[in-house]
């Protein structure tokens, strides 16, 4: 009936129970993700059920045996993997906030991508993490909607807030999620991590066990964030200068439309993500200046990487798609594309190395990952 009255399509019925007629309602398979995009945005989580059963394995129980069905997958807004769900040029958070012993965590994950983050920081920095990370779905232990620092900043962070219960937070619970979500004995290969920040990846560990219906994602190692590491923006100051959205809430009119001449659409992420936490530390600014002003040098060999990168695909969310059941052959071509692309761009950059020295230190290290990969 929900459905229904969200999409705009007729409420049919179909059989009784318990006497009264049994809604239903449907949409074409080819167009299902049009429309389940439509119940996202109007704030709906979709559970999608399929049939797990072969219908001869049915008959054997009988002649009107139904097929078992089970549930596969619970969509929300921070979960999406979808091409056709998702803006390729923009990123979809899922975060988590947790407190512990006064200490506030915020823990984010592009599921699409793999890329996992947590930062501890004070309760006043929430806000400017929150507006940072611009998350579309926001996780919280039930208990913290009684904080009002915390309740603001989610009001001021945008995304949709999903309450979850506190039990879910406690840390060795979160911890044994955690373990599980990775395949590993102990977390200390992850570095010291906080209570609070083991309890706000375990909300998010919690919340994927149940939306991926016990399938495991492709994620990377949780990277840790220092707040010192880069600049606090509050979310009002961060809309006044339009860095990433104008105030009419497009992207047209920002800062990032008028400097983005990426031609992939895993680098236009990058520079969002790099534009929305600026860094602090001189030393990190001065090896990225390093790296530009090296291109900058050199046009031609430029001109001529960017022209190698336009062949390649969106590897990340190709991988995390095949990770997760849902990938196909657009997925592994990507994959191949993006592979070639990589290792053309490599011997590229490789070829003007300069004689008297090594490449700056970025270009060095990326240089080293593709030769590792």
């Amino acid at each position: 009936e929900k459905a229904a009255a969200a999409l705009g399509i007729t409420l049919t019925a179909r059989g009784q129970h318990a006497g009264q007629p049994i809604p239903m309602c449907g949409v074409p398979a080819h167009a299902a993700e049009a429309y389940l995009a439509k119940l996202i945005r109007a704030g709906f989580k979709v559970a999608v059920c399929e049939q797990v059963e072969d219908p001869a394995e049915a008959k054997k129980r009988g002649g009107k045996s139904i097929v078992r069905r089970d549930l596969v997958r619970v969509v929300t807004p921070g979960t999406l993997t979808e091409d056709g769900l998702l803006d390729a040029r923009g990123s979809n958070r899922l975060a988590a906030v947790a407190v512990r012993s006064g200490q506030v965590a915020l823990a984010s994950v592009e599921l699409s991508t793999g890329e996992v983050e947590c930062l501890s920081l004070g309760r006043e920095g929430l806000a400017a993490a929150l507006a940072a990370v611009g998350p579309s779905e926001v996780l919280v232990p039930d208990r913290l909607f009684a904080d009002e620092v915390v309740a603001e900043a989610l009001k001021a962070g945008g995304g949709f807030v999903q309450p979850m219960p506190q039990a879910l937070a406690e840390p060795s619970a979160s911890e044994a999620r955690l373990k599980r979500l990775y395949g590993v004995e102990t977390l200390d290969g992850f570095g010291v991590l906080s209570g609070a920040e083991i309890a706000a990846l375990g909300l998010i560990a919690a919340h994927l066990e149940v939306t991926q219906a016990g399938r495991a994602p492709a994620l990377s190692a949780p990277r840790r964030l220092g707040e010192a590491d880069v600049m606090s923006i509050d979310p009002a100051t961060r809309a006044s200068l339009e860095i990433e959205r104008s105030l009419s809430g497009g992207r047209e009119g920002s800062l990032l439309a008028a400097i983005d001449r990426t031609v992939t659409a895993p680098g236009a992420r990058l520079l969002a993500a790099r534009l929305a936490r600026p860094l602090l530390d001189p030393a990190a600014i001065d090896r990225r200046l390093d790296a530009v002003a090296w291109f900058c040098e050199r046009r031609p060999v430029r001109a001529d990487v960017r022209a190698a990168l336009r062949g390649a695909g969106d590897m990340a969310r190709s991988v995390s798609r095949l990770a997760l059941g849902r990938g196909g052959p657009r997925d592994l071509a990507a994959l191949r594309d993006g592979l070639a692309a990589a290792a053309a761009a490599a011997d590229l950059v490789a070829s003007q190395a300069d004689p008297l020295g090594e490449p700056p230190s970025e270009i060095a290290e990326a240089l080293a990952a593709l030769r590792l990969a």
